[in-house]
């Protein structure tokens, strides 16, 4: 009994701290579940590893847990970053389309990451979110390069896909960048475990870097 006792407390005591280590995060992020049938659930070790990074490196409090959001859920608007990745289809409904507008113009931010195969469908999903919008190439010399690290040259290529050069796209809704389009460069699988691509660790850094920009810069406006 004595033994069950001790264990039992141990486990509760375990589960408390868990809770009060857990609820210092002051910024949560999150991957966008979407419909179509595409992979939004890729790069599992991708948001966790970024955030980590970030409160080490830039001075965040992140929630590393990896969660999930509904593009659809209210839930949505708990959130001041959120990625979208995968390599299919993506399917928005008019209802979709209108909550993550909605969330967009009301400060939140969306980090769109191109994981090989999905430009053609998350272009036509995104004009149901903004019909009166289009993507633009950023210049580098746009203050998302620069947020906390330099990347003179714009967005790092980090997997090679089709060979073509990396290129950062936005949208910029009243002048404000609420979208980032992170297209031929692969910045998610930069953040994965080291272990799952075998990208060379400089590549891994550059990724982190990028993405520490990306979120100070969703941040701001938050």
């Amino acid at each position: 009994m004595r033994i069950f006792i001790t264990t039992l407390f141990l486990f509760l005591s375990w589960q408390v701290s868990a809770q009060l280590s857990k609820s210092t995060y002051s910024i949560k992020i999150a991957k966008l579940k979407y419909n179509g049938g595409g992979d939004w659930y890729a790069n599992k070790t991708a948001l966790p590893n970024l955030a980590e990074f970030c409160n080490d490196n830039i001075g965040s409090n992140i929630d590393p847990d990896d969660e999930i959001v509904e593009i659809g859920s209210p839930e949505l608007f708990n959130y001041s970053y959120i990625y979208l990745t995968g390599h299919g289809n993506v399917v928005f409904s008019d209802s979709d389309a209108e909550n993550l507008r909605n969330y967009l113009i009301s400060g939140g931010f969306l980090h769109i990451d191109d994981n090989y195969g999905l430009d053609k469908f998350i272009r036509l999903e995104m004009k149901k979110v903004f019909p009166e919008l289009d993507f633009v190439e950023l210049p580098f010399s746009h203050p998302i390069y620069h947020q906390v690290f330099d990347f003179t040259n714009g967005l790092p290529k980090i997997h090679e896909h089709d060979g073509k050069p990396a290129q950062g796209f936005g949208i910029l809704y009243q002048g404000r960048l609420v979208c980032y389009y992170s297209y031929e460069s692969d910045l998610g699988n930069g953040w994965e475990d080291q272990s799952i691509h075998k990208d060379p660790e400089e590549l891994r850094r550059q990724a982190l870097q990028m993405g520490a920009n990306i979120i100070s810069f969703a941040l701001m406006d938050f």
